[in-house]
């Protein structure tokens, strides 16, 4: 968990490709699988059927023994909260991890996040797993912590399906994707993402710069602000650490900083810039109507930031709203640098792991 300098450069080797869509039957049924959890809510649509159908492509290319342990209850709320930011060696993961899996199987997994993720989303995974075998190869003076992506987890609670709600788990060091799916109705939240360096270089010798997008919206926002805006969008010239991150689901933050109701209309559109280049990560189908409700709440949503207004990328920000919570959270571990170590969270809190559409909570 050491934190790489700004002049880290290192090439890492390939992730995971994407291959070809295998067809075989959809998987019936799971232990625990809850379909009177379902409450009223819209039939699956083209998108879910896609994503239904890679889940039990994937789930159909396991071993007898690994379809056993990467399958949950969807009622276990135990493995539902398994999740972290933490490395092997400092928290323990459930599920089937990618080192244990063959190429046809890790293909098949890649094709599952990508339904369910858009490009930019599932882009995203690939470069914190990178990031992580970064770490793997120059990763500090602690033997006992594991990194890189063959240590990365999958998990099921339910089986997939068009009805019956269900949800995937995908992560590892700095990347917990929570996506529960119920009929047409894809939510991640919580989901944390991040990474650690952020800026690297790929085999490609591309310049890698993880979530460059978001923090250049955050950019914008806060250097439209004026004098008086800004007084009352920062909390303070000090960085926080995250705070709703692992072990806080259920918690909530009252909004502080700025409203969007203060906020000129080239000012909210940065905002809602902004908020899109992290919720941008879901599926195009499945993330429009999660932009309409933030866009609708706009005027109660507030932006407030931590830290010194220049130091954009590593400098704490926060997004409250109705339907909104994001933290961009840089860290300073071991005294590193802050903008190479990131822990970000993305919550509903009205809706956390779906439970506005199930009978879960």
């Amino acid at each position: 968990m050491t934190s790489q300098g700004k002049s880290l450069r290192f090439v890492v080797g390939a992730v995971l490709c994407i291959g070809a869509i295998f067809h075989v039957p959809m998987v019936a049924s799971a232990q625990g699988t809850e379909a009177s959890a379902a409450k009223s809510t819209r039939a699956a649509d083209e998108q879910t059927n896609k994503i239904v159908l890679a889940a039990n492509v994937f789930f159909e290319s396991l071993t007898p023994e690994q379809k056993k342990s990467v399958l949950f209850a969807y009622s276990d709320s135990e493995q539902r909260a398994r999740w972290s930011n933490l490395p092997l060696g400092l928290f323990t993961r459930a599920g089937v991890r990618l080192g244990e899996m063959n190429d046809i199987q890790r293909t098949a997994l890649m094709k599952l996040l990508g339904t369910i993720l858009s490009p930019t989303g599932l882009r995203m995974v690939h470069e914190q797993m990178a990031a992580d075998d970064v770490l793997k190869t120059h990763g500090g003076n602690r033997p006992d912590l594991i990194y890189g992506y063959d240590h990365f987890y999958v998990s099921f609670l339910g089986a997939p399906s068009t009805t019956a709600p269900w949800m995937l788990q995908f992560g590892g060091h700095h990347l917990a994707i929570n996506a529960t799916v119920v009929g047409a109705n894809v939510t991640l939240s919580p989901s944390l993402t991040g990474g650690q360096p952020i800026k690297f270089t790929s085999l490609t010798l591309e310049p890698v710069s993880i979530a460059q997008d978001e923090i250049s919206q955050a950019a914008l926002l806060i250097g439209s602000l004026t004098d008086v805006q800004r007084r009352k969008a920062v909390i303070s010239t000090k960085r926080i650490d995250l705070v709703l991150g692992p072990g806080q689901d259920g918690k909530t933050l009252q909004p502080e900083g700025l409203p969007g109701s203060e906020m000129t209309s080239a000012q909210k559109t940065y905002l809602l810039q902004l908020i899109k280049a992290r919720l941008g990560i879901l599926n195009a189908d499945a993330v429009a109507a999660k932009i309409a409700a933030v866009r609708k709440n706009l005027d109660k949503t507030y932006f407030a930031w931590f830290g010194p207004v220049a130091e954009v990328g590593a400098s704490y920000y926060r997004v409250t709203g109705p339907t909104i919570l994001l933290e961009f959270a840089p860290q300073d571990i071991f005294g590193g640098d802050a903008a190479q170590h990131l822990h970000n969270m993305y919550r509903d809190p009205t809706n956390e792991y779906g439970a506005a559409w199930t009978s879960h909570k």
